[in-house]
């Protein structure tokens, strides 16, 4: 275990309150390619375009909210990755990658049937190359929930896979985003989804409530009003229980990380499961700082390794 130890300048752990002087990369070189989904829509598939051997072992990497190929863990673990002679995938989620996908539908925290196409194709592809998935936020809260839904068939698609800063239980991560420091993130993430649903109303008129969605004060008021309807659940609460990865981690049959920092303003630590709740398959690590996917080291202004090199040590001992 490489053991994290956050910088003394780093206010509370919430690495984002100093993304201003932090030092982050530019992204690697991407080569695009663009996946037509069974159902008629389209994802677009970021692949890290530096040399490697054919048999290199290849990372994909779900991103979270909003997120993106360009988003600072992404870059990170993607030079990462060319460093070391790897390769590496991100899939945008549905209306991610800078274009509305063709649907009415997007993607959502529990999204599992689109983890399970992705990495099946990828397996399809690549079917000598070692597999490695990892999910940040949403993404890597969708892959847990896959990982545990799958079961022993997990290990047939993928060798390990690892979970980062994923609001493992959203019931508990959406009461935590109302209230103190926390709603700094859940009012930055309203207006991005706002702005995505505003588009996406646009072009679907009628699909749900605009007056509600744009009343929206907190995430259960927005997942209520637009999440929720648009992907088949009852209402937030119902999307909250059935999208959560939590209950899952005991199903887990394949080599898997789960990495929290104790600080994390997404799920505070009571929520975190504990040895007993997930299989033995299951590491579990909770770093004392890190904030939200802010795992800053080294001193000021700070780097964005730390992350990367965790989940490359991991990866590199269960292959």
């Amino acid at each position: 275990m490489i053991p994290y130890v956050a910088p003394s300048w780093l206010p509370g752990g919430h690495a984002q309150t100093v993304w201003p002087v932090v030092r982050k990369p530019a992204p690697p070189p991407y080569r695009r390619e663009r996946w037509d989904t069974p159902d008629g829509d389209f994802i677009d598939v970021d692949w890290l375009a530096t040399p490697q051997a054919a048999d290199a072992p290849l990372v994909v990497l779900f991103h979270g909210l909003e997120g993106s190929s360009a988003s600072h863990y992404a870059g990170a673990l993607m030079h990462a990755l060319a460093e070391r002679g790897w390769g590496g995938a991100v899939p945008h989620f549905r209306g991610c990658s800078g274009e509305p996908n063709r649907l009415p539908r997007a993607y959502h925290s529990g999204d599992s049937a689109e983890i399970d196409w992705v990495l099946r194709r990828l397996r399809a592809l690549f079917p000598q190359r070692t597999l490695f998935a990892s999910g940040v936020s949403l993404g890597g809260n969708a892959l847990l929930k896959w990982a545990g839904e799958q079961e022993a068939s997990a290990r047939d698609v993928v060798q390990a896979a690892a979970g980062v800063c994923a609001p493992l239980d959203l019931t508990a991560a959406g009461q935590a985003l109302q209230q103190g420091f926390s709603l700094v993130y859940a009012k930055h993430f309203l207006v991005t989804l706002k702005t995505s649903a505003g588009a996406k109303l646009a072009r679907f008129p009628g699909l749900f409530d605009e007056a509600r969605m744009r009343a929206a004060r907190n995430l259960y008021e927005f997942d209520d009003a637009v999440t929720a309807p648009l992907h088949g659940f009852r209402d937030a609460g119902d999307y909250w229980r059935r999208a959560s990865s939590k209950p899952w981690l005991g199903g887990i049959r394949l080599p898997t990380l789960v990495l929290n920092a104790l600080n994390d303003p997404f799920l505070p630590r009571h929520a975190l499961p504990s040895p007993k709740e997930v299989s033995s398959a299951v590491a579990l690590d909770y770093p004392a700082g890190g904030g939200h996917v802010g795992f800053v080291s080294g001193p000021f202004p700070g780097r964005l390794d730390w992350l990367s090199q965790r989940l490359l040590a991991y990866f590199g001992n269960t292959g």
